[in-house]
């Protein structure tokens, strides 16, 4: 099919990474507990020092399940009003089996999600690391003689969708750990060849510079994006910062990774990435990489360096730039609104787009308890702690909903509604008192 992307060629092209992994499934179910999601690691988290956010709890769209239409039709609606072009789905294959598929799937099939996407396969082992057992493999990358041929072909009926995200009208695949495939460039031909055999053809393989790779070309690929916060050195920040207990957690400030990029500049094809905030104590815990003041004024900033960059150096048909990433929230790094900051990363996306940045520098650096405007007090403490343990109950009551799908989705529909009666109560009220 001929692409059917919605935005011209001439544009910066917004890409947003976008994690499945929230729904529950069997192997989920065997290997964390019954109704395992994404969530259940995210309502764990506990701040590890004094200012530290966490946990990162979502607002608007609550704590929802993917197999519920309406919530990814929410979700395609908000991220295009805010200048967000493409969602880029994490593709779980493992020698034919795939897991985390069905809301790609559901998607896929559903002529109503009128979002362009592409594939990033996401080709690692799944490990115990989120429980410090990372040796003990729940699920391998095999890599087994037909699996390059097998791979290929589970893709080509998205490659063929006219939502599908092409660079220089060829579709974008993205691997994750192409260093982890035992004959990269093979697998690259094959990958191609078939795709011209079936009519589909030539194809963009993108490499994710990840855990030291920094060489797209060493795989035959035909370009590399990247991955932050991957393969940066930062200065450590946790002598500046009072811990809770001891920890082997690494702290940073958000404006030495964001610079560490702004300041890269590559031979060949690079696709500029940027992240809203990156925190990911609700997997690791105490052994967590937690970037300071990942504030929406500060992820503002580096956007917006990012898209002037790209706007000035790229041609036209590569103009992207993609955003790790849309919903990782056990990694504090999402655009949904979380009960912090509400819309304001998506607001910042929109400025960024835009060209109405509100800052010439990164605003929000120092400790996080002067940034955010929060100290702690007893009051203020007790209110987060009711704050946490209402969220964790009103998760196990959705949890409940969530096996009854047509049930959810009547309650979510209700809710909506009470939101808007009430919005228009308070505009009443303000008119009334003006």
């Amino acid at each position: 099919m001929t692409p059917n992307n919605h935005w011209h060629e001439s544009d910066v092209r917004l890409i947003a990474f976008y994690l499945t992994q929230f729904h529950p499934i069997p192997e989920n179910d065997h290997w964390w507990g019954k109704g395992f999601t994404e969530w259940t690691n995210v309502t764990k988290a506990q701040p590890l020092f004094q200012g530290h956010y966490q946990p990162h709890l979502p607002a608007d769209f609550g704590f929802y399940d993917l197999r519920v239409k309406e919530t990814r039709h929410d979700q395609i609606k908000v991220a295009k009003e805010h200048g967000i072009d493409g969602f880029c789905y994490h593709y779980y294959w493992f020698s034919g089996k795939r897991i985390l598929n069905r809301p790609l799937d559901e998607m896929f099939e559903d002529p109503d999600s009128d979002m362009p996407f592409c594939l990033c396969w996401a080709n690692e082992n799944w490990s115990r690391r989120w429980d410090a057992a990372e040796h003990e493999v729940l699920l391998a990358q095999k890599y087994l003689p037909d699996d390059d041929l097998n791979f290929i072909k589970s893709l080509v009926p998205y490659l063929q969708d006219s939502r599908y995200i092409h660079v220089d009208g060829r579709p974008l695949i993205i691997v994750y750990r192409p260093q982890h495939l035992p004959n990269a460039s093979k697998s690259a031909q094959i990958w191609r060849d078939y795709c011209r055999e079936v009519g589909i053809g030539e194809i963009h393989l993108c490499s994710a510079l990840t855990h030291g790779n920094s060489d797209y070309k060493a795989f035959c690929f035909d370009s590399g994006v990247e991955f932050p916060p991957h393969n940066v050195a930062p200065r450590r920040a946790n002598d500046e910062l009072q811990f809770q207990s001891a920890s082997q957690s690494f702290v940073c400030e958000f404006e030495d990774v964001a610079t560490s990029y702004l300041n890269r500049s590559y031979k060949g094809s690079v696709f500029k990435t940027v992240f809203p905030s990156w925190d990911n104590t609700s997997r690791r815990r105490d052994r967590a990489f937690v970037v300071l003041n990942g504030t929406p004024n500060n992820y503002e900033y580096w956007l917006s360096a990012t898209l002037a960059q790209v706007r000035q150096h790229n041609n036209p048909s590569s103009q992207i730039v993609f955003i790790n990433a849309w919903n990782e929230w056990a990694e504090g790094c999402h655009l949904e609104p979380d009960q912090r900051f509400g819309l304001r990363y998506l607001e910042a996306t929109k400025r960024a787009r835009e060209g109405k940045c509100l800052f010439t520098s990164f605003p929000d650096v120092g400790h996080p308890d002067r940034i955010n405007g929060c100290p702690t007090s007893l009051f203020s403490d007790l209110g987060s702690v009711v704050k946490v343990h209402a969220s964790r109950r009103l998760h196990k009551l959705k949890q409940s909903l969530f096996a009854r799908p047509q049930l959810y989705a009547h309650v979510s529909t209700l809710s909506k509604i009470l939101r808007r009666l009430q919005a228009s109560l308070r505009q009443r009220e303000s008119r009334t008192e003006t």
